[in-house]
């Protein structure tokens, strides 16, 4: 795609909104209020707002390398601390995808330099999970289903900081876990226990918020 081609889609998208709705980017910028926080893979493949057929403002987004919540990216920190304490949001999302290739890389015995010590994430989740991981025979069901647990085990990196324990328990805020599949465009509840997560977390990483 041409560079030029991108503003020439603008002006056409601000036509086609402006003609179902003369009011829409007043509305627009009146604020947002999301529902949602999702966290996904910024894969060029896989967009949050298309695959979730929400519009603008009922979403709030983050996304990076293999969507990835790790305790000391102050980015994801602060995504998560604004959406969940000052947008109130009711449910946070971590959505992987089959084929990742950030999590196909951290598979591989390559030295990716500055991408080291964030794929480095991904392999401890294998190594967490190695002896299922290792009896699967076929590869690419190895690395999806690391897929599933990278998830999974971002989803218990969210439930063990403060801003979710305290959202859970004043105002019933829910984590979920998703995959999308991008051979069929379905998306998967992987349909974790995180009421059962949460209660093996609080043994070690209670922060008050009972």
């Amino acid at each position: 795609m041409k560079i030029e081609k991108v503003f020439e889609n603008n002006e056409n998208w601000i036509a086609n909104k402006l003609t179902v709705n003369p009011d829409y980017f007043t509305d627009l910028s009146k604020g947002q209020s999301p529902e949602i926080l999702y966290i996904g893979c910024s894969d060029s493949r896989v967009t949050a707002e298309d695959l979730m057929g929400v519009q603008p403002g009922e979403v709030f987004v983050h996304r990076n390398i293999a969507n990835m919540v790790i305790s000391i990216d102050l980015n994801a920190m602060s995504v998560l601390n604004y959406a969940v304490e000052h947008l109130k949001v009711n449910h946070v999302v971590v959505c992987g995808h089959y084929f990742c290739g950030g999590v196909k890389a951290a598979m591989q015995a390559n030295d990716l330099g500055v991408l080291n010590p964030w794929l480095r994430n991904i392999r401890d989740v294998y190594r967490l999970h190695k002896n299922e991981l290792n009896a699967i025979e076929d590869e690419t069901a190895r690395y999806n289903r690391l897929v599933e647990l990278n998830v999974q085990e971002q989803c218990v990196n969210l439930i063990k900081t403060a801003e979710v324990q305290k959202a859970v328990t004043e105002r019933g805020l829910q984590v979920h876990g998703w995959v999308f599949d991008i051979h069929s465009g379905k998306l998967i509840d992987l349909k974790i226990d995180f009421d059962h997560v949460l209660r093996n977390i609080k043994e070690i990483y209670n922060l008050g918020h009972d």
